[in-house]
Parts: C-alpha cells; structure tokens; sequence
C-alpha cells in the first residue's frame, strides 16, 4: 500500500502503585486532557521501544525511576494508541515536571472523588475499572 500514512500516534502509560497501594497520577499540562489528572506517559519518540519510551516519560513528568513491567492495556483516544505499562517505582524523588503541573498518590477514595468532579481525563476510571487497576486501598 504505497502511499498510506498512518494518522496513529504510539504513546505509553504507565500504571504504577506506591507501597501503600495509591496510584501515581499527573495533572496534564498540555492538550489532550489540559488541566485534568492522568496516568504519566507520552509519546513513543522514533527508534525507541515502548520500555525506554516509559521509563524516559515517567522521569521527565514525575521525577521517579521505574521498571517496566507486564502491558496492562491498550486504549486508542483519537489520534493515540496508548500503551499503559504496570511499572515497579525504584527510585527518585516525586517531582511535577515537563507535561505535568502537578503529581500525586491516589488512594481509591481520592480517585472517586476526582472521577465525581469530572476532573480526570476521559475515561480514565472507568478503563482503570476494566482493567482491575485500580488503588488497592
């Protein structure tokens, strides 16, 4: 098929828990999702395999070192194909930063409340749900 360009951005996720079962969550500086809390993540640039995409994306928005782990799911929000990784957080310091204005630990409460006051992006509760990805406490 000579001469197809696909319109799909690969983009990575990464889904990871503190020792407390709280989820890792960014407020998204930029569109989509401006304003909104997220999972960290971003997109795959050229040459880089989904692992090194994840482990850069997860340090440049929340400061923390992490190691990939099992692919929990694939999501596809508009353009992006978004490939959500569990992560293991081994080091660093939880720090907001490049696309992220703001970061947190999210008990399952907090992120009810947020799903509640609209203020996750799209769909992000509900395919965490399906997944069984959820806080565990």
């Amino acid at each position: 098929m000579d001469g197809v360009i696909s319109t799909t951005i690969r983009c990575v996720g990464g889904i990871a828990f503190d020792d407390q079962g709280r989820l890792l969550l960014i407020r998204r500086v930029n569109d989509p999702g401006s304003g909104r809390w997220s999972l960290p993540g971003g997109r795959v640039e050229p040459g880089e395999s989904d692992e090194t995409a994840v482990v850069r994306e997860l340090s440049e928005e929340t400061g923390l070192k992490v190691i990939p782990g099992t692919l929990i799911g694939t999501v596809t929000r508009g353009p992006y194909e978004i490939h959500d990784y569990a992560c293991e957080v081994v080091g660093g310091v939880l720090t907001a930063g490049d696309d992220a204005s703001a970061v947190r630990w999210s008990d399952a409460a907090d992120l009810e409340a947020l799903e509640a006051a609209g203020e996750l992006v799209d769909l992000l509760f509900v395919t965490l749900r399906d997944w069984e990805a959820l806080p565990r406490t």
